[in-house]
């Protein structure tokens, strides 16, 4: 049996036909199957907000941190710092009201708590972060303490 259809009319559903129609759903047999559970009250609670993007940068002054966290607000995020150089970067999304009426079709925003955490360098001034939310992405901005250059004195040679 070829993977690919000989013609493009006569097509068979195959899964590892790139040309085939039918998606394919790994959890098809599964007793509580994705697609079972795609619009079930049981989806919307369990599901967790783990794909908090987060890009860290290193500039000359400071780590940058950039998280997309569309549609929270800031009293939604918390941005903390430990002890031992970690900053943590928590927060959660709300389930949205559900109404008797509603039908749900597609349920792919998620919602559940979100945690980042992300251990600084040595360099890192832990008593000066600053954090701004602007349209859905939080920036969080580390100072880096100057690296002291030593002192180099120069040694006349005698003899």
């Amino acid at each position: 049996m070829s993977l690919i259809p000989s013609s493009f009319c006569g097509r068979r559903s195959n899964v590892f036909d790139p040309f085939s129609l039918e998606i394919w759903d790994p959890f098809k047999n599964f007793p509580l199957s994705a697609s079972s559970l795609s619009g079930s009250q049981f989806a919307r609670e369990n599901s967790v907000f783990v794909n908090s993007r987060v890009d860290w940068k290193e500039t000359p002054e400071a780590h940058v941190f950039k998280a997309d966290l569309p549609g929270l607000k800031k009293e939604e995020v918390k941005v903390e710092v430990e002890d031992d150089r970690v900053l943590q970067i928590s927060g959660e999304r709300n389930v949205e009201k559900e109404d008797k009426t509603d039908t749900w079709h597609r349920v792919e925003r998620s919602s559940g708590k979100f945690l980042r955490r992300f251990r600084l360098p040595e360099n890192a001034k832990m008593d000066q972060v600053k954090a701004a939310m602007e349209n859905g992405v939080l920036t969080v901005t580390v100072p880096k303490a100057e690296v002291k250059k030593p002192d180099v004195k120069a040694i006349e040679i005698s003899g």
